[in-house]
């Protein structure tokens, strides 16, 4: 009897699929995800919940750095009159210490205008801290690429 319950336990071992736990690199890459499924879907308070209440931004198309909910609020505004505004990303450099993550990589932002698709690619740093269980952006970098030089 014992050799029957030891071949059923080693065939539903075998035979189940493998379960894998993403790590907090994962969840980290997981949340910039979330920031840019959020942008695409143009949903305003859906992209501001991912910001912790004392986050920074330093936009993409502001002089200004935004360090309040309020003015991050502000930054982000328009988004949702802009249906085809979408951002894609791009090469990713995710890093964890402790509670704290770094995703440090490239984006590239499509709108159209007069008709014609214009594009901007871009770079970011995401600095996430963890809170209640959740990877909040704490610090938001994100700089157009420059031209290359002639």
């Amino acid at each position: 009897m014992n050799y029957v319950r030891v071949m059923l336990v080693s065939l539903v071992i075998v035979t189940s699929p493998v379960i894998t736990f993403a790590g907090p690199k994962e969840d980290v890459a997981a949340a910039t995800q979330a920031w840019a499924d959020a942008f695409n879907a143009h949903d305003l308070e859906r992209v501001l919940k991912l910001y912790d209440p004392e986050a920074v931004l330093w936009g993409t198309v502001s002089p200004m750095l935004r360090d309040t909910p309020a003015s991050i609020r502000d930054y982000f505004k328009g988004l949702p009159n802009q249906p085809q505004l979408k951002v894609n990303l791009g090469e990713q450099h995710t890093r964890v210490y402790g509670d704290s993550g770094i995703n440090t990589g490239s984006y590239t932002f499509t709108n159209v205008r007069d008709g014609s698709p214009v594009t901007v690619p871009a770079r970011f740093s995401f600095t996430y801290h963890q809170r209640d269980g959740h990877w909040l952006i704490v610090d938001h970098h994100s700089s157009a690429v420059p031209a290359a030089p002639r």
